[in-house]
């Protein structure tokens, strides 16, 4: 992962002061943050995430110094807003609507271990599906296991991606199917958002999208043929022309280059794809059944779907704890420029 920044944004810089300032790793995503094809321009929030080492500790802290952040879960105390985010849902504890001047943020917060996890392992494709997206970092992580997990994490997508996709592929098609293992399965993708957001995240961002997978990219070459073009950092990015989309990609598509991308995949998937073959009768370990897996005619769909269970689980469980931490009142106005967004 590029965690290299040069300045910090001012408006970051005044975000992040108003919270305790052990953390470890920050990182800021979503249409507020980047930019998309139907930006709701100024209504759109700054989705933020903060990554600590010690999630009650930080809460005693940042519930003494913004408290109105908080739904009346505070009142149990930081123990128990603690608990709740490390126990329940995607491991993430969200305040939305928080106004901060003239705008609105909503942040998370993650233990660094639950996001290494997720990450590593895709236990819940939350966090780490947002990280196979461009972001903009804020604070770099602090440890050199953080950082090789971020870059794990880029490598699985792109053996996710190339299980899913055919023979023959676009560079656009590639960076939008990456882009989608985290929303395929999203229950929120049904109602509450645009039916169009993979697409609006892909094409304005393809320049930061090459940039950030090029690096996993050129060593498997001996696997797939993506041509990438050189980068020149200091052009505006505009919107892609129809032939830039289209570029001409492919990918050894044999029964051994498909087994050599399933045990590239995290474990959650993995289990996942050994409990979906062993269905019924079967009783065979995960060795044997990537094998067969990789000789199906229908592996991508098979992967597809063992990556989809995945989020689904983990959205509806993280959705559902989203209405007790940002409360009712807050929930509901959440959920309805969300809606607003969808119609846009």
């Amino acid at each position: 992962m590029n965690t290299k920044i040069t300045i910090v944004p001012p408006i970051y810089k005044r975000i992040i002061s108003r919270f305790p300032q052990n953390i470890t790793f920050c990182f800021a995503y979503g249409s507020g943050v980047k930019k998309q094809l139907q930006n709701a321009s100024s209504d759109n929030m700054i989705d933020l995430i903060f990554c600590v080492n010690n999630p009650s500790r930080w809460h005693e802290s940042n519930i003494e110094k913004n408290p109105s952040d908080y739904s009346g879960l505070k009142y149990f105390g930081h123990n128990f807003v603690s608990h709740c985010q490390q126990n329940f849902g995607a491991k993430v504890y969200f305040n939305t609507l928080v106004p901060i001047n003239d705008f609105y943020i909503k942040y998370g917060v993650v233990s660094t271990t639950d996001l290494e996890t997720d990450l590593l392992e895709w236990s819940d494709l939350y966090l780490a599906g947002r990280l196979h997206k461009p972001v903009e970092i804020i604070e770099k992580p602090l440890s050199a296991e953080l950082e090789t997990a971020l870059q794990l994490n880029l490598q699985s997508a792109v053996h996710a991606a190339l299980l899913i996709l055919p023979e023959n592929f676009t560079e656009f098609e590639f960076y939008h199917t990456i882009s989608n293992l985290s929303y395929n399965g999203d229950f929120r993708m049904t109602f509450g958002e645009n039916k169009n957001k993979v697409e609006n995240i892909v094409r304005p961002q393809l320049t930061n999208f090459r940039n950030l997978y090029q690096p996993f990219i050129q060593t498997l070459q001996d696997y797939v043929d993506i041509p990438l073009p050189k980068i020149d950092s200091d052009k505006n990015e505009k919107r892609l022309l129809p032939q830039e989309e289209a570029v001409s990609c492919s990918q050894d598509y044999s029964p051994i280059a498909k087994l050599h991308h399933l045990n590239q995949l995290p474990r959650w998937p993995q289990k996942a794809l050994t409990r979906f073959w062993n269905r019924g009768n079967f009783k065979q370990d995960t060795e044997d059944v990537l094998r067969a897996i990789a000789y199906d005619p229908d592996c991508g769909q098979i992967v597809r779907k063992c990556v989809s269970d995945i989020v689904w689980k983990s959205s509806v469980r993280q959705s559902l704890k989203g209405i007790l931490t940002g409360g009712l009142i807050k929930s509901v106005k959440y959920s309805t420029r969300k809606i607003k967004n969808m119609f846009k």
